[in-house]
């Protein structure tokens, strides 16, 4: 990849650097009142998603500028390579085609789009022979619950499509495994009957080490139960590129699944590792999910830059960690059924723009890559939101929102509703140490008291938030709101000049748990450890053999 200009050798930076400043004790209410427009204005629709991004220490000057610096950083051209699958992992000399996973055409590439179909038929014969009652296992008994051993990619996605679209469930219930805690799969299989579970081992190498243990567990749950070796096939699918392992194991390439190195693991939902979703909720349904996220592509590809939804959300987050010095980003979805949605961005957001290097190695000399965090409202407005409100960190926030609920309880969601509007505006206008005065006074206090304890409860407000909507979650806007974020971290990358389609930093990991698994089973070390590690060895040694 040519080198380019980093982000802060953009022409435009540095006018948008003495922008900031300008705008750092700024009232963001007061915005409202000097342009009347500003809330229609700065509020773009797409995919069946509302985003209101007005609550935001953003004049149109800036808007205007920040627009501009995506030009200079040439985003526009990084957008069509993603689209047209040039090899944009550069560090891997890969594309990077998600899209093409959820497409509807080749965008001729079209030996690739036929493998996408060839997976989509496999996916719908496994999830309406499942749904259907037609797959029993060893005891004759029909499969009545999944289990799905994956990790990073391979469970976060899953797991929060499966739990967001719970009201849409079908026959089949689906469960989760990732950690190599025993207490995992041991709490999972508690309630399961091996006569009626189904494994799906979600791993391309078909030998990450957290989801071969918990797979071996498994098989030997279900031989322990009654089932023998020439069963398994009736209790194990694989989604994996290596098919020998697989074979190995007990599943035949008859129930296995493919994955594609053009595809990263935190991208990969809407390929077979999505298959848990596709059973919990029907083929149908999930060809909705698909459609979903395949008309957030279309916007992104087709928008142009002001009107684009993750184009504006990336450069929001460019804003606040390069020009506010923010470090991390707040998401605060008000539904429970998103209440996984921090977890699996987390892992698309961190893993993704992680990185102190650009795409040709250069040391980077800014931010990239806040730390996300966030919870389902309104849990988070009874532990962290004093931070938010009142702390010293600027945290940027996104809020989500469907504005209708599954259950029928209208009251109760009124009151979520409430509550979430409530901690938007709340984050924006604040309390001056004035109004808090006057509020101590009409609580009954005393001049005197009033004045001592106003500090503590005036807040500085002007905190930036957005404000993302759907009608419901159901399959479609899910798909889009994922997509959407997909589409939001890729534009961040690209203004950051970085590449996020790769992970480098968690091999040394593996390799040095490698190292110490070794150390731990009695085999000679290769490489001598620190003396910190070593005596937490030993410490574990001695607490195994107390055992």
């Amino acid at each position: 990849m040519a080198a380019r200009a980093l982000l802060s050798e953009l022409p435009g930076y540095s006018k948008l650097q003495a922008l900031a400043e300008t705008l750092r004790a700024a009232s963001i209410d007061r915005l409202f009142a000097e342009d009347p427009h500003r809330a229609r204005d700065f509020t773009l629709a797409a995919a069946g998603l509302k985003l209101d991004y007005s609550k935001h220490l953003l004049t149109r000057e800036a808007l205007a500028g920040l627009l501009e610096l995506a030009r200079e950083s040439r985003l526009q051209t990084d957008i069509e390579s993603l689209f047209d699958g040039a090899h944009i992992n550069n560090t891997e000399d890969r594309p990077a085609l998600h899209t093409l996973l959820r497409a509807s055409s080749s965008h001729g590439m079209d030996a690739r789009f036929e493998q996408v179909v060839a997976s989509r038929a496999l996916m719908q014969q496994w999830s309406e022979r499942l749904n259907d009652g037609r797959q029993t296992g060893f005891s004759g008994a029909t499969i009545t619950d999944v289990v799905n051993i994956g990790i990073g990619g391979s469970d976060l996605g899953p797991r929060l499509v499966s739990e967001a679209l719970r009201p849409f469930h079908g026959n089949v219930g689906c469960h989760y495994v990732a950690n190599v805690d025993p207490a995992d799969l041991q709490d999972t299989l508690l309630e399961l009957d091996p006569g009626s579970t189904l494994f799906i081992v979600c791993s391309k190498s078909f030998r990450t080490e957290e989801t071969l243990t918990n797979s071996v567990a498994a098989r030997n749950w279900l031989l322990n139960a009654g089932a023998v070796e020439s069963d398994l096939h009736k209790h194990f699918l694989a989604v994996t590129s290596n098919l020998p392992a697989a074979a190995e194991f007990g599943i035949p390439a008859a129930n296995c699944l493919p994955m594609w190195d053009w595809v990263g693991g935190r991208y990969s939902v809407w390929s077979a590792i999505g298959l848990s979703c596709a059973i919990a909720i029907g083929w149908a349904r999930f060809e909705d999910f698909l459609a979903g996220a395949r008309a957030m592509d279309e916007h992104f590809h087709g928008s142009p830059p002001e009107a684009s939804m993750p184009l504006l959300l990336g450069l929001l987050e460019v804003w606040y960690s390069n020009f506010f010095d923010a470090g991390n980003h707040v998401v605060l979805p008000y539904d429970n059924g998103l209440q996984r949605l921090p977890d699996f961005l987390q892992q698309l957001t961190m893993e993704s723009n992680g990185k102190g290097v650009s795409a040709d190695g250069r040391a980077l000399p800014y931010t990239t890559g806040p730390v996300l965090w966030g919870s389902a409202g309104t849990m988070g407005q009874h532990s962290f939101h004093q931070l938010l409100h009142q702390g010293t960190r600027l945290c940027p926030a996104d809020f989500v929102l469907p504005l209708t609920t599954h259950t029928g309880m209208q009251e109760q969601h009124r009151r979520l509703v409430a509550n979430c509007l409530a901690q938007s505006r709340t984050l924006m206008v604040g309390r001056s140490p004035e109004a808090a005065r006057q509020t101590l006074l009409q609580r009954g206090l005393g001049e005197a008291e009033a004045s001592r304890l106003a500090p503590h409860l005036a807040m500085s407000g002007n905190r930036p938030n957005s404000m993302i909507t759907m009608d419901c979650v159901n399959p479609r806007t899910l798909g889009a709101l994922l997509a959407l974020y997909e589409h939001r971290t890729f534009c961040s990358a690209r203004l950051w000049g970085i590449n996020p389609f790769d992970q480098w930093g968690v091999e040394l990991g593996k390799e040095i748990g490698t190292e110490i698994l070794a150390r731990l089973s009695g085999e000679a070390g290769s490489g001598a450890m620190d003396p910190s590690t070593e005596r937490l060895m030993r410490e574990w040694r001695d607490a195994a053999c107390d055992d």
